[in-house]
């Protein structure tokens, strides 16, 4: 590494060698010249955190590299920097601890100043994503992939430089108003007498149209004011400035450091939903999880850009990032497009009693803030997911509000929300923590039926009309395989998908006081407990497949609804074998009119909105030729008719069982009393214990369904296998509404009746 004139910083990416391996039990003092050799980003369970069986490897694995000692001045830093580690991070220099990290989502550095050699140093990692009372998120629907599966960069910089051990912050913190005014915070580290700081605004244009000098102190504060000011507008309009902090001593630049930012302000009116900069703009988009088939969540710049892309193609205007940070290659994009998002922590379905654990949850808080600060798009901080859904432990309440009052703290400009559960009740006290809330609802998939969404919300918004509501999460299952001229709940049809997906897009427009709404989820993604519609170890409620090849037709029901692009969709392109004399084809645009010509001959013109359904559609024998016309757009498909019917468009046995919906009818549960005798079944077991019983897990998953009156199934109980019964019970007995702690104690009593083998 070569030092060029003076001495600014330099960064320089070390992604390209390494060796890796899961076996070691010393701290290597040389390069290992067995180890599997790597590239970054990497994850050890690409293939077994997404291929089913809830026995992804989680436990410690190692990574080493040679860094040659940077060429610097006697006084420079020298930084080890992190971009993301899942979940615990142990760094060593040349056989020295000089780093920890706990966290897998967020940026950390290490200062290794002071254990450099002059010629080859070793850099050896341990990387662990074992289960951690301390460190979240504890549990959760999807994969924890373990690696280092964000880059690792190199950065020097001289003695006097702006800060970079602060929470893995930039060193630099904008507040930019619509009146103009940009308020400058630099953090400089050992600042020498006659130090300045300059402050430069350039615009998109890169012409200076604002600057400024002042001295240098560990938190250099200055306003500027931008003339005739460009706002950042979301997707209409993402305007960019950006804001370069130089140290300057006598006639030279000492460091540097740039970021972007937009001048935006916000609000949420509990009626009329969301305002950027004074203009309703009501926010309805998706939520995304970071990893893909094949190589999990060690993706790269472009992946993570091309996935913006596909959002943008939708005709989104916000996305809820969950469950936790991502990556700043996301962050930028959405800057760039003009998304608004929703960022949280994850804290989510457990709370762990450990107060060690709590401190995580604030910790990761702050990296979210203090890294992410200087991001337009961002306009909500997510304390937590579905916390509920692991029972209303002692402290919960308090730790909420606590990681509320933080978020508020540490940033004055955006409002904090939350996602709950459900079945958390409509007068919840955890309903007015935060600025604003959602709910993840799921009727008309895992139980009830879509119209109870409309119910559900209107009657929540009576209750509650000052507390602006939105949706978090919402969605349903669609195989690509799977086809139904009848779709009904749980067929994991894409025909189902897309009705349930139909419904709902209307149900939403319909109610202007949702302050936001986010499908769960743009793309199918990897959980390695799930076993869904005979697809194993991922979730396939995308709108996008886990490989990004295939736009589901619920893709088009969003875009028809939310896009200006012009567009005209034929469903059911995979359900390419037909045996009816007669079909009806749907078809999604966001054009008045769609014309259907069939096999050369036109059909009829419809005159629409959204969807168009053409009923009675003749097929002859063998190939036909669909195209759909609206205005210039077009669409073609060609599907078969024969006799016989395609035998893999029916899922035959999903393995997931018929439990009972009433299991304590007729039962009195007012006496039961709980008892544990040695060599039998009670509810201190582990879930994954009971549920490969027969009649235990019958049992137990029907007691579940009748509480909750929400079906379950053997699948979905899989992915909380790792918990005892009695961890659960907290769930149970928040939840189950009228059953209470005596339907706990008559499970107890009946698997109680039931002995191990």
């Amino acid at each position: 590494m070569k030092k060029e004139g003076i001495a600014l910083r330099r960064k320089v990416n070390l992604n390209d060698w390494w060796v890796f391996t899961k076996n070691c039990d010393f701290i290597p003092k040389k390069l290992p010249e067995d180890w599997e050799i790597v590239c970054l980003p990497h994850t050890w369970n690409a293939v077994d955190g997404q291929d089913g069986g809830a026995d992804y490897e989680r436990r410690a694995c190692w990574y080493a590299t040679e860094l040659e000692s940077p060429d610097r001045e006697k006084t420079d830093r020298v930084y080890l920097e992190f971009d993301g580690i899942n979940a615990v991070a142990t760094v060593y220099l040349n056989g020295n601890k000089v780093g920890y990290h706990e966290g897998g989502y967020s940026r950390f550095r290490v200062d290794v100043t002071e254990f450099l050699k002059e010629e080859e140093n070793l850099i050896a990692v341990c990387v662990d994503n074992s289960e951690k009372s301390n460190v979240y998120p504890q549990t959760a629907d999807f994969t924890f992939y373990g690696g280092i599966y964000r880059d690792v960069n190199v950065i020097v910089v001289p003695e006097t430089h702006f800060q970079l051990d602060y929470w893995g912050a930039d060193g630099l913190a904008v507040v930019a108003k619509t009146d103009g005014s940009v308020a400058l915070h630099a953090y400089v580290t050992d600042a020498q007498e006659g130090d300045s700081v300059q402050f430069e605004i350039k615009d998109a244009e890169d012409k200076t149209v604002a600057e400024a000098f002042t001295k240098a102190k560990p938190d250099t504060e200055m306003m500027l004011m931008i003339p005739d000011v460009h706002l950042w507008q979301g997707i209409e309009d993402p305007y960019l400035y950006h804001v370069a902090a130089r140290i300057v001593r006598h006639n030279e630049v000492v460091d540097e450091v740039c970021v972007r930012f937009g001048v935006r302000e916000f609000y949420v009116d509990p009626e009329k939903g969301f305002f950027l900069n004074g203009k309703s703009m009501p926010l309805r988009g998706v939520s995304r999880h970071q990893d893909r088939l094949g190589i999990g969540n060690a993706l790269r710049k472009e992946d993570h850009e091309y996935d913006a892309q596909l959002i943008k193609e939708l005709g989104a205007n916000t996305i809820r990032l969950a469950h936790y940070q991502h990556n700043q290659a996301f962050y930028d994009a959405c800057d760039e497009l003009g998304f608004i998002v929703w960022a949280e922590i994850p804290f989510i379905s457990v709370m762990n009693q450990d107060p060690a654990a709590h401190e995580n949850c604030r910790s990761q808080m702050k990296e979210l803030i203090y890294q992410n600060f200087n991001h337009p798009s961002i306009c909500f901080w997510g304390i937590s997911n579905e916390i509920t859904i692991g029972g209303e432990r002692p402290g919960l309440l308090d730790n909420l509000k606590d990681l509320n009052a933080l978020a508020k703290s540490l940033d004055t400009t955006r409002l904090t929300t939350i996602a709950h559960v459900s079945m958390l009740p409509k007068d919840s006290p955890m309903n007015g923590i935060t600025d604003v809330i959602s709910y993840n609802h799921y009727f008309g998939w895992y139980g009830g039926n879509m119209e109870q969404n409309e119910a559900w919300l209107d009657d929540f918004h009576r209750q509650n009309p000052q507390c602006p509501l939105g949706i978090s999460e919402y969605g349903a299952e669609g195989i690509i395989t799977y086809h139904n001229d009848s779709p009904k709940c749980r067929d994991y049809s894409e025909e189902y998908q897309a009705l349930y997906h139909e419904h709902m897009a209307k149900v939403i427009e319909e109610r202007p006081y949702l302050w936001a709404t986010h499908v769960w989820n743009m793309f199918d993604f990897g959980c390695d407990a799930r076993d869904e519609g005979g697809v194993k170890g991922r979730n396939n409620k995308g709108l996008v497949t886990f490989d990004r090849k295939i736009k589901k037709d619920a893709f088009f029901v969003y875009k028809a609804y939310w896009s200006k692009e012009p567009f005209v969709h034929l469903c059911g392109k995979r359900y390419a074998q037909r045996t009816a004399e007669e079909i009806s084809v749907k078809v999604y645009s966001n054009q008045p009119s769609v014309t259907l010509i069939v096999n050369g001959v036109t059909e009829k013109t419809l005159q629409g909105s959204k969807v168009f359904v053409f009923e009675h559609v003749s097929l002859k024998e063998g190939w036909n030729t669909i195209i759909a016309k609206a205005g210039s757009c077009v669409d073609s498909m060609t599907l078969e008719k024969g006799e016989e019917e395609n035998p893999a468009y029916v899922l035959v046995d999903d393995d997931d069982g018929e439990y009972a919906m009433n299991w304590f009818d007729g039962i009195d549960l007012s006496n039961t009393q709980m008892t544990f005798h040695e060599g039998y079944y009670s509810i201190k077991d582990k879930i994954q214990d009971v549920i490969e019983h027969e009649e235990a897990g019958t049992i137990l998953i029907s007691a579940i369904q009748s509480m909750l009156n929400m079906k379950l199934g053997k699948n979905m109980m899989r992915m909380m296998g790792q918990k005892s019964m009695e961890e659960l019970a907290g769930m149970l007995g928040n939840q189950a509404g009228d059953h209470g702690k005596g339907a706990l104690a008559y499970l107890n009593q009946e698997l109680q009746k039931i002995k191990k083998k």
